[in-house]
């Protein structure tokens, strides 16, 4: 890419955004020239406006210490900066579709991390390397929004990504029921120990609507386009529970999955490790070289060892083995503000950019 498209962050005091941030820091393609947030911060330096709420480990790049804040709702003044922004913002449901559309309509892309838009019909929610070909519905949401280059696309749940893409490098022996258990790192609720201190020594068996997420969300992704939106798929039929643990990153998931055609542990394994999809064939920026791993210790994956597998964005596979009710049953894990939030999100848009989708004003 000749020159680097300007990206905007929505949000981006809080924690995805500041993962954004760091993120993004050298990124070959992309460079922030603007972060806006809520009016309380806006005017201040960077930062001034995050303070003591860094919570990154690495430190916040100098580049961005002395942007200037600017308010959010300000949308035609952020957008004039900008070819497109990714989101992040805090907001209620309602609020963020209003004004996720309201930048769309300025004809700037939206990338979003957010709940909102993911069961608008003509909204993509997309896994890279698991739905690409949902980017085709865009078109359709363009003549909805009455635009010529805005639209939004949107990242899945964080929880999903410790098992969907696993799932989906099986789909040619066709899963039928997924039984999935996650233990979602604090972060997932833009928390540290420093600021829960309660999740220490601590688990909270509830998160709120994340079951709903995980059972639905991965059926959307294996869903098709009918007539300019997307329908979901009808299996497997999923359920799951959702737990909170005092890990400070990465999510892990206990699955147990039946198939209509059984495959061997030596097939499965195969299918994990020459897994590859769209980012890793067009070598994108943040793909993954190696998406899925498999660990082969009977104590692996571990958040702590395994969180940061290829710089976070590749996912982690273990203890593999056949059940006694189910057919087989594993352990995933992924990081959950890498590939589950803030990563999967640029290397949305470094497929959207590589596919035309996004460009220079």
């Amino acid at each position: 890419m000749e020159k680097k498209l300007r990206v905007g962050i929505l949000g981006a005091t809080g924690m995805v955004g500041q993962r954004f941030i760091s993120l993004l820091e050298n990124h070959p393609w992309f460079e922030v020239v603007a972060v806006a947030a809520s009016p309380r911060s806006a005017g201040k330096t960077y930062e001034e406006a995050v303070g003591d709420r860094w919570k990154m480990t690495k430190a916040m790049p100098e580049a961005v210490k002395k942007l200037v804040v600017l308010n959010v709702n300000d949308v035609e003044s952020v957008s004039s900066q900008v070819d497109f922004v990714f989101s992040a913002v805090d907001m209620t449901k309602d609020e963020i579709k209003a004004i996720e559309e309201a930048y769309a309509k300025t004809e700037t892309p939206v990338v979003s991390n957010n709940s909102a838009h993911r069961w608008t019909p003509d909204v993509p929610m997309v896994v890279p390397e698991i739905n690409p070909q949902h980017l085709d519905v865009i078109e359709f949401q363009k003549k909805r929004l009455g635009t010529t280059k805005g639209f939004i696309v949107v990242k899945p749940n964080c929880s999903i990504q410790s098992y969907t893409p696993a799932l989906h490098a099986l789909k040619e022996f066709e899963p039928t029921v997924v039984v999935a258990t996650t233990y979602q790192a604090i972060s997932g609720a833009g928390k540290t120990f420093k600021d829960w201190p309660e999740m220490i020594d601590n688990v909270i068996p509830y998160i709120g609507g994340e079951e709903e997420k995980s059972e639905q969300e991965p059926l959307r992704l294996w869903g098709e386009i009918k007539d300019g939106v997307i329908v979901k798929a009808e299996a497997p039929i999923i359920t799951t529970q959702c737990i909170r643990v005092p890990v400070s990153d990465g999510h892990t998931a206990a699955v147990f999955v039946s198939f209509k055609k059984k495959p061997t542990k030596e097939q499965i394994l195969e299918a994990w490790k020459n897994f590859k999809g769209l980012p890793q064939e067009l070598e994108l920026p943040s793909a993954p070289k190696q998406f899925i791993q498999y660990c082969e210790e009977d104590n692996r994956p571990q958040a702590k060892f395994d969180r940061d597998y290829e710089n976070g964005m590749g996912v982690s596979m273990g203890r593999l083995r056949e059940d006694t009710v189910y057919d087989y049953k594993f352990v995933g894990l992924s990081h959950n503000t890498i590939r589950g939030a803030a990563g999967g999100a640029v290397l949305i848009a470094e497929l959207l950019a590589k596919q035309g989708y996004i460009t220079a004003k």
